[in-house]
């Protein structure tokens, strides 16, 4: 069932962790995502993506994976360089519009290591035991506790054994001096160019809302540990992000 668009700031009764409900949020905003995604972030998400990938660390030859509410794909170029004889890679979201436009404008010359699956994540069949390497980027703030839990598990069954994975996001540095200053920024800055110059891309608007109430990354690496995964768990600038790391043990 498709949940309509809503306002997060009016509608109170919408259930933003609902996948149709990030499905059209996502949607709604594709077109104009690449162009200010980079900008309103001040950069930092390249910087983080890049440290996604050197925290999973080199691929064997010809390697296969998953890369997990991919978006519009913005950690592949760092991930090929990584590891130029990368075979595939299959990246899962639930938005097609995304994909769809990063594909058309951003790599349409990766094409052929690039396959694409239209699934919300938590209910794909993707097969065990079917993955080197499983990666996300920004992606763990749409989900709500339980939800982080049946990824832990999906995390779990695709990799093989001596598979690696990497996940980072978008946290609440809390204790940090600055912190008012950065939810400032959530709060406050990314709803106003949303409401100029997106026109009703509520991922912007929705970032504080999801960042805040995800905290950071050291709960989803305990649901890993708890699936038998070697997870380790650090922060990034001050707290800001953060990211957990490991492998499936052979």
């Amino acid at each position: 069932m498709s949940l309509p668009a809503s306002d997060p700031e009016t509608d109170t009764s919408a259930d933003i962790y609902d996948p149709a409900y990030v499905r059209d949020v996502f949607d709604k905003c594709s077109g104009r995502y690449i162009a200010f995604s980079t900008v309103c972030s001040l950069g930092f998400t390249e910087i983080w993506r890049r440290q996604c990938v050197d925290a999973l660390g080199p691929l064997p030859q010809g390697a296969r994976g998953y890369d997990l509410m991919a978006g519009t794909g913005e950690v592949w170029p760092h991930l090929l360089k990584r590891n130029p004889d990368i075979a595939a890679i299959t990246a899962v979201d639930i938005s097609s519009g995304m994909h769809t436009l990063a594909m058309e404008r951003l790599h349409a010359m990766r094409g052929h290591k690039i396959e694409f699956i239209e699934d919300d994540v938590l209910q794909s069949q993707l097969p065990p035991a079917s993955a080197d390497f499983v990666i996300s980027t920004f992606g763990l703030k749409t989900f709500n506790p339980d939800q982080h839990r049946k990824l832990a598990q999906l995390t779990r069954r695709v990799l093989k054994p001596g598979g690696r994975f990497a996940f980072i996001e978008a946290s609440d540095p809390k204790g940090w001096a600055l912190r008012p200053l950065y939810l400032f920024h959530l709060r406050g800055v990314l709803p106003t160019v949303e409401r100029t110059l997106l026109r009703g891309a509520q991922d912007f608007s929705m970032i504080g809302t999801y960042s805040v109430n995800f905290g950071d990354a050291s709960g989803f690496a305990e649901r890993l540990r708890e699936q038998g995964l070697v997870a380790e768990y650090r922060p990034y600038f001050f707290g800001c992000a953060s990211g957990v790391s490991g492998s499936l043990p052979v």
